[in-house]
């Protein structure tokens, strides 16, 4: 996509579900960017996917950073999820003095994460909202990064769910930025592995694993296109205060046009120990790509292991001959001191030893996770909601 245009954006990334060209060949979602003050003649936009277009550096961010912001209107193009409905919603445009002054200037004492292609600050709104701020510096010389930040626009102006991150707005004005609310408990990561935090309980481990099951099964199944996420684990899912998962950072996400069976992609990005072998091998990307993750992530919240431990064994690894013994309460973190549900544990590590099989054939999708029919011994579903407290 080359962005040819300078001046003021009315509508920036105005993403429509009917663009969808569901042919396109990389599966990404289309994206328009619209200058406004031609709006009355005609106006021009740049439509397409990243595959089908370069992004123009000269043309995109260098002059994308010098725009002056002004308010536009994503109320057309989005869906809020109630209940298995959508309902409309809007995007703010936040003014560069708004995040700066929310972040106290992008201070290091409000910097609370820094990933392959942005930071994330925490800031306060001036009527008391909590936020989290990511920031792609607008000195990047790293065109791919960029790509996978505007991946991460067009992903979630698609979704809106209580279990994956909600977006509230961006800025453009002095660099790029997306605002969230916050979410501060922080990752499962740092709840699961800082030596400062105290240890977290099993029944958060297992709401966490439940609704992160229901983010899941959202993007594969209930959102209006199918979203593969790529790169599900703990430190990609917050957690709110009331421990209520919410799965983030979708810059590898992919769209999965409805008559696809599957991506092939090179390279292959991800992270070792939870890349699925066929994706690892062949660069293979479905929903069951998504899920081998999301097994390795309900066996880091049993065991409070990480997903390659100093001796570079990975933990699917690890807990495969003990799935197989059904020594389940062999995985259970020793932290817990046996403060532990015997029937979840037992949800959880069946789950888990499905989820990591070798082949994705016999791996189950996401929609048989989530269901309140689940009957352990005749392995015909997963997860039980029907005890599980998750307030």
């Amino acid at each position: 996509m080359r962005y040819i245009r300078t001046g003021s954006f009315k509508r920036l990334f105005s993403i429509k579900h009917q663009s969808f060209d569901e042919n396109e060949e990389e599966g990404m979602p289309k994206v328009s960017i619209c200058n406004d003050q031609e709006e009355n003649n005609g106006s021009f936009c740049s439509t397409g996917s990243p595959k089908s277009r370069r992004y123009s550096r000269t043309a995109s961010f260098k002059k994308l950073f010098s725009i002056k912001p002004k308010s536009f209107d994503f109320s057309n193009d989005h869906e809020e999820y109630n209940d298995g409905n959508f309902q409309r919603r809007t995007w703010k445009n936040f003014s560069f003095e708004e995040v700066f002054r929310a972040t106290n200037g992008f201070t290091l004492e409000n910097l609370v994460g820094k990933g392959g292609y942005a930071e994330v600050y925490r800031g306060v709104l001036d009527d008391g909202q909590e936020i989290a701020v990511k920031r792609l510096s607008k000195i990047s010389n790293d065109e791919r990064k960029e790509k996978e930040f505007l991946t991460e626009i067009g992903t979630l102006g698609h979704v809106n769910h209580p279990n994956v991150l909600s977006l509230l707005g961006c800025c453009i004005d002095n660099g790029l930025y997306l605002v969230f609310q916050f979410s501060s408990r922080g990752s499962v990561a740092s709840l699961l592995h800082d030596e400062n935090l105290p240890i977290m309980d099993w029944r958060s481990r297992y709401k966490i694993g439940v609704e992160t099951a229901l983010g899941l099964h959202y993007l594969h199944k209930v959102c209006p296109r199918r979203i593969i996420h790529r790169d599900i684990k703990t430190s990609n899912v917050l957690v709110t205060a009331d421990f209520k998962p919410q799965i983030s950072d979708f810059g590898l996400a992919k769209w999965l046009p409805s008559q696809w069976t599957h991506h092939s992609i090179v390279p292959i990005e991800g992270t070792f120990g939870h890349l699925a072998p066929e994706y690892f091998m062949h660069g293979v990307v479905d929903e069951k790509t998504d899920v081998f993750a999301f097994g390795v992530f309900l066996l880091e919240i049993i065991s409070g292991k990480k997903p390659v431990d100093g001796s570079h064994q990975s933990l699917h690894g690890w807990a495969k001959p003990i799935l197989s013994q059904g020594d389940n309460q062999m995985l259970v973190d020793p932290r817990l001191e046996g403060e532990y549900n015997i029937n979840q544990l037992n949800r959880l590590a069946f789950a888990a030893s499905l989820c990591i099989r070798k082949s994705s054939t016999w791996r189950p999708t996401m929609s048989e996770m989530p269901d309140k029919d689940y009957d352990y011994r005749r392995n015909s579903l997963i997860i039980d909601l029907t005890n599980c407290d998750l307030h």
